[in-house]
């Protein structure tokens, strides 16, 4: 039996890169999930032990994320695990940045998540798990990624706050921490920048997003039961040593 097995799960950000792997992960486990993205083709196929039900969702939009958990709500009757894997990240340093740069990243990498969270745990049931995608990003000052960073350090404030507050429900919220990792959003940086931040990392050698999928996998589980308001690193000792 998976480890999510007849769980509804849902993945936001869940087509490529980190929040597919997490998607198919969940699926592979056992869980139907509910995986939405902009450029989804929607349908619902068979993927593990598991369902991935594709969405077009734009995440940034919240009247249509709303209107998205309503159909969870109608079709499945609740969410059991959210992962909010939904994010971009944009080189600029202080003097570049402008409210474009701003408004689009806070947009999506926390107003989404907010209110991913608020519309999901208000159709979970006691016992519910949250896994939010922060990054190491939120404790290091890496050149020219200042907003990314703050909005990482936005997500693991989130996640103390809302351990707190949803405890009484036994909801766990956890926040899984990629290092550089080898996805379509690490491709488009420089490769001065990825030859640097690879230097870094004690393993000596970026991360896969399966390794990110695995650990997001552990904190929506019982297996983490126990663990809640807690930032679990993936990144090669990057920032632990």
């Amino acid at each position: 039996m998976g480890r999510l097995s007849g769980k509804i799960a849902v993945v936001v950000g869940g087509h490529d890169g980190i929040g597919g792997a997490i998607a198919r992960r969940f699926a592979e486990e056992g869980a139907t999930v509910y995986a939405t993205s902009r450029r989804a083709e929607e349908g619902d196929v068979g993927h593990g032990a598991g369902t991935l039900r594709a969405r077009r969702v734009d995440a940034s939009d919240v009247p249509a994320l709303a209107a998205f958990f309503e159909a969870v709500r109608n079709e499945a009757g609740r969410v059991d695990v959210l992962a909010v894997s939904a994010g971009i990240s944009e080189f600029a340093t202080l003097d570049t940045i402008g409210e474009d740069h701003f408004d689009r990243t806070f947009g999506l990498n926390v107003r989404a998540l907010l209110f991913a969270a608020k519309a999901a745990t208000a159709i979970m049931p006691d016992g519910g798990s949250v896994v939010l995608v922060g990054s190491i990003a939120d404790r290091i000052g890496t050149k020219g990624y200042g907003v990314y960073g703050a909005t990482k350090a936005a997500v693991r404030s989130f996640a103390r706050t809302w351990a707190n507050e949803l405890a009484p429900r036994n909801i766990r919220v956890n926040v899984v921490a990629p290092g550089p990792t080898d996805t379509a959003m690490m491709a488009a940086t420089s490769d001065e920048v990825r030859e640097t931040l690879t230097k870094l990392i004690p393993l000596g050698r970026m991360g896969r997003a399966d390794e990110v999928a695995s650990a997001a996998l552990f904190l929506a589980s019982e297996e983490a039961s126990f663990i809640t308001g807690a930032e679990l690193p993936v990144d090669g000792g990057m920032a632990q040593v």
